[in-house]
């Protein structure tokens, strides 16, 4: 897992550590018109093929009854639906006022691994899902903020270049952190967690649940690259760390293959136990694969809450 991850390219130091971030930054300043344009692309084809929703809210429409608990509003109360039995119960309507979502990706060194070069990075992949998401939950009336960005939930295109911007310069604390940041988040509120979730899985557990234990549903997205699915290499093979791992060398690669799938398979496990255990969903999503996929499991489960494992 991260302990041990396929290799790729790592950031090195030079004399001209400075010329080469102006550089990269006006690169990514260049790329987030192309990306926000591909981002609504993605969005607005997924959109063609999903239906209008459904969710409680404060819309005027009457959505279901619910037995009444502590913390709700006195108001809510259907006297008329609770005088038929021994319990008391609160009217709630259809879903119409906008609300927020939180959104956060993986931006440490593993994140930027592909295997071949017609594959988009982790990272890349990750990026593009979170704005197209971004996208139709804007479009649908509700408000999203970046995790850890220091920025409120908002709307309009406006929120989608400020989320873009954010994305492609993070904030310093926001830079290599491959765990999303505690932060206080409303209650019931919504985080969609975008990661490969390469690090040991005590600390995946304890962010989740820390999140889950505050009231907040999370949302998880696992961004694999097809070569860390299938470990399709043979022969003497070296394996170099991105974030700071020993190098591992082994003589014959193939011989570790059914116990790496193994390892790879209870991971996938627990994390889907662990988002049904906490009340949210998890999806898989390989970099060989559309992103439209990637993006109809996010959408269906934030609109449709729990619904366990999926695989696109």
């Amino acid at each position: 897992m991260r302990e041990a991850v396929l290799s790729g390219d790592t950031p090195s130091s030079s004399p001209f550590a400075a010329q080469a971030i102006r550089q990269r930054a006006e690169e990514l300043a260049a790329a987030l018109p192309p990306l926000l344009i591909e981002a609504t692309r993605v969005a607005a084809t997924v959109e063609q093929g999903v239906h209008g929703r459904r969710r409680v809210g404060r819309g005027e429409a009457f959505w279901q009854f619910r037995r009444y608990s502590p913390g709700d509003s006195l108001h809510g109360i259907d006297w008329r639906q609770s005088a038929k039995s021994d319990a008391v119960y609160v009217r709630e309507k259809e879903w119409e006022a906008a609300e927020s979502v939180w959104l956060w990706r993986d931006d440490s060194p593993s994140m930027h691994y592909r295997s071949a070069p017609d594959l988009p990075e982790k990272q890349e992949r990750a990026i593009l899902v979170l704005l197209a998401i971004a996208a139709l939950l804007v479009r649908g009336g509700e408000r999203v903020a970046l995790l850890g960005s220091g920025g409120r939930p908002q709307g309009g295109q406006s929120a989608l270049e400020l989320l873009a911007q954010s994305l492609m310069f993070p904030v310093a604390a926001a830079q290599d952190a491959s765990l999303p940041p505690r932060a206080e988040l409303p209650r019931f509120a919504r985080l969609v967690i975008i990661s490969d979730f390469l690090s040991p899985l005590p600390e995946i557990e304890a962010a989740v649940r820390g999140f889950s234990a505050a009231g907040a549903i999370c949302h998880i997205l696992q961004i694999l690259d097809p070569a860390e699915e299938t470990l399709p290499f043979s022969g003497r093979v070296r394996f170099e760390g991105l974030e700071g791992e020993d190098s591992l060398l082994v003589s014959r690669v193939e011989s570790l293959r059914e116990a790496y799938l193994a390892r790879l398979a209870a991971r996938k496990g627990a994390l889907k136990e662990l988002a049904l255990k906490t009340g949210g969903t998890y999806a898989l999503h390989r970099t060989d694969h559309s992103p439209q996929t990637a993006l109809l499991a996010l959408y269906e489960a934030l609109a449709q809450g729990p619904s366990g494992y999926r695989k696109d």
